[in-house]
């Protein structure tokens, strides 16, 4: 048998607690008539059943198990590796004192204050990162193996970010307050290719050129091929005329030439990795736009679109940071997205937002001032800013840096600066927005004008939504139905507890607000009932089961990975087991999902819930 590439790289892995616990576990459940099936004391058998258990919690097939897994886990990984706040060093602010100086500026000591906001401002950038790469692992996007995906994410976690300058990591320790490397696709689908080679045939490794790669440090190797990447030049990127290729689903020689069309063009894509362009190839059809080069030939890759099967959009990407689509190249995306009819629809929104921040990137190159639709697509009022990248449109943020958001908002919200409330003293029966710390007694303080609610503007909208019952809607299965009709989903759990919930045959308002288990006094976390009971003394109400389904058909503009768990009392579904309603978008789906509603489950201090605000 070959040996496993994790066991040539860590060979002490397969005797670590975590494998020996997993291999323990795959006997039970292996076991035959009570006898405990003994697995072979392979390497690679023991490594692949820590794989396996590895896949079924964060890569399982099922969405809203996976989903709720990665969420149930987070805290832990942050705990493992988010620095904490008495971790960071004196140096570090040091450091911001010289900067400071050397900006002119005489900083003689920071204040406590300051120093508290400065050390959030470092965790929330490391989890940040860290997320970036534990949803493009868990995507459908990072077709590489489970095994490869666990050697990424243990190497990662030991990293800083990459210097440009030295082509190199930088290390990390646990008092390190710079943010995780980046993720750089196309380096990780080249390496990939790399291991699965000697993962397929160990004698591979005679290859002179798969030795050096293979055996040298993973960052070593890494960041020179991050240095590659971005060194590939792009020639003729001004110009836009070129033609679409398709590669065929399943045809022979096409993942082979797709490969080698992306070879050393910088395009960031994990296409770029043969590995990778064989699992896409076989999964669906595939489009790259190319442009012509100074010999008019189609050379240089700019858009990529990925398809499930022959006509389901599976991606869109571009070149630029985090593959995002370059302004120039909108209306070409555009053009072709007719062809798939339908499908296309839901790409329609990311096109025209893409498209109004190019106009809003060129007026204010031109210092031309910006109208009042303008900044509030800017500021994301109405709706997220959707692009083709993995991560946001660098755009928005650069642009909102050169802006004062509270200069803005009286523009924005159109009111007076003076109706603006910034905490609860300020609050009276003129003020049209707040933006301020969020606690039930400012949720009953607020008046009928406010539209507008911020914790801090415009990164935290405060969720404030009033709905109402619906005269059509009087059974479950009348719920269920309109519910689907919409296009939106309901899973299992959510579907069983909806069949026991009574709803209203009476016109009722309910003013929905939400709040954090922290909010409500319990920074540590609490049970279930504790946070009802505290809730309740608070002056808000335990939601009635129907705002569940109510809710999900009224919030058709739920932002992307948005999660609303309903403060109701619990349901017992078909096992037995108490359940809750949850609201929540995830990627382009809209879902009516169930949650753990155990009255002596303890949830977080983060974890958030849906209450009535009572007047």
């Amino acid at each position: 048998m070959e040996k496993h590439p994790l066991h040539l790289k860590i060979p002490d892995l397969q005797t670590s607690d975590e494998v020996v616990e997993a291999v323990e576990k795959k006997e039970r459940l292996a076991s035959i008539d009570g006898e405990k099936v003994k697995l072979q004391n392979d390497p690679s058998i023991r490594i692949e059943a820590y794989m396996d258990r590895l896949e079924n919690i964060f890569l399982n097939s099922d969405e809203r198990v996976r989903e709720r897994n990665l969420e149930m886990l987070h805290d832990d990984i942050y705990d493992a590796f988010i620095i904490k706040p008495d971790e960071v060093p004196e140096s570090y602010f040091k450091l911001q004192q010289q900067v400071a100086r050397e900006r002119g500026q005489a900083v003689e000591e920071i204040p406590e204050e300051t120093r508290k906001q400065m050390i959030e401002t470092i965790i929330k950038d490391q989890k940040h990162s860290l997320d970036n790469w534990i949803n493009y692992l868990t995507s459908e996007d990072a077709v590489y193996p489970t095994w490869f995906k666990y050697f990424v994410f243990r190497n990662i976690t030991k990293l800083s970010q990459y210097d440009k300058a030295l082509g190199k990591f930088k290390s990390r320790n646990d008092n390190t307050t710079a943010p995780y490397p980046d993720v750089y696709r196309e380096p990780l689908a080249q390496l990939c290719d790399v291991y699965e080679k000697v993962k397929a045939d160990n004698k591979n490794l005679k290859d002179p050129e798969i030795q050096e790669l293979f055996s040298r440090k993973f960052p070593t190797v890494y960041a020179e091929l991050i240095t590659k990447s971005l060194s590939a030049s792009m020639e003729g990127r001004e110009e836009v005329k070129g033609e679409w290729v398709k590669y065929e689903q399943g045809k022979a020689g096409e993942a082979e030439k797709l490969y080698k069309s992306l070879e050393e063009k910088g395009t960031g894509w994990c296409t770029a990795g043969l590995s990778t362009s064989e699992v896409q190839i076989n999964s669906g059809d595939f489009y790259v736009y190319y442009t012509y080069d100074k010999s008019g030939a189609p050379t240089q890759p700019r858009i990529a679109i990925r398809m499930n099967g022959h006509d389901k959009i599976g991606e869109v990407r571009g070149i630029q940071k985090h593959q995002s689509l370059e302004p120039v190249m909108n209306d070409i995306l555009e053009a072709k997205l007719k062809e798939f009819g339908p499908e296309a629809d839901r790409y329609k929104q990311k096109t025209e937002d893409m498209r109004k921040m190019t106009e809003i990137e060129k007026k204010t190159e031109r210092g031309i001032t910006l109208t009042r639709d303008e900044l509030e697509f800017l500021y994301e009022i109405d709706h997220k800013i959707e692009g083709f990248g993995y991560d946001r449109d660098p755009r928005i943020d650069e642009i909102r840096s050169q802006r004062n958001p509270l200069s803005d908002a009286p523009f924005i919200f159109n009111c007076k600066t003076e109706e603006i409330a910034l905490n609860k003293e300020l609050i009276n029966e003129n003020t049209k927005a707040y933006i301020g710390p969020w606690t039930p007694e400012v949720c009953r303080l607020l008046p009928k004008t406010v539209k507008y609610a911020y914790e801090k503007f415009p990164d935290t909208p405060l969720f404030m939504k009033t709905i109402e019952t619906d005269l059509n809607i009087q059974t479950p299965e009348q719920a269920e139905k309109a519910i689907l009709d919409k296009g939106y989903k309901i899973n299992d759990y959510a579907k069983q507890i909806l069949q026991k919930t009574p709803f209203s045959k009476e016109k009722i308002s309910y003013k929905l607000v939400e709040f954090s288990v922290k909010q409500l006094g319990f920074p540590n976390g609490a049970k279930l009932k504790e946070i009802y009971s505290k809730a309740i003394e608070l002056g808000l109400e335990i939601c009635p089961a129907e705002v569940g389904p109510l809710l999900r058909l009224q919030y058709a503009n739920q932002p992307t990975d948005n999660y609303l768990r309903i403060a109701m009392e619990p349901i017992s579904g078909a096992d037995g087991d108490p359940e809750l309603f949850r609201v929540y978008r995830y990627g382009s789906a809209s879902w009516l999902d169930d949650d753990d509603g155990d009255p002596d489950g303890v949830w977080r201090g983060n974890d958030r819930f849906v209450f009535v605000s009572r007047k």
